[in-house]
């Protein structure tokens, strides 16, 4: 009978070591492919300005939409970014003319 046992648990546990090899016991998270999109593109409606000394990327914005920013400061950013050919605003030179994206005031 001993024997028996033991054989039924090696045979076990050599079935449970290949299933766990080949089919694993985690459950494994499906990747999930998302596809994101900005909201600014090609086409978005934007303005040039020539930045003087002390305008920021923000200010520059507030100023075109007369009143507070509609949409979040990284927002902003990115767009900026987008239609500058990957310029960040903290590279922003006094005297050079920049593309700002336009936003409509939502009030």
């Amino acid at each position: 009978m001993k024997r028996l046992i033991a054989l039924l648990l090696t045979a076990l546990t050599i079935f449970i070591i290949y299933y766990d090899l080949s089919k694993g016991t985690l459950p494994t998270e499906d990747e999930q492919t998302i596809e994101a999109s900005n909201m600014i593109s090609t086409t978005t409606t934007f303005f040039e300005k020539k930045v003087n000394p002390g305008e920021t990327v923000l200010s520059i914005i507030e100023q075109k939409t007369n009143g507070p920013l509609p949409v979040s400061i990284t927002d902003v950013i990115a767009d900026f970014s987008n239609l500058n050919n990957g310029l960040k605003p903290e590279e922003l030179k006094y005297g050079e003319t920049y593309r700002f994206p336009i936003y409509m005031s939502t009030n």
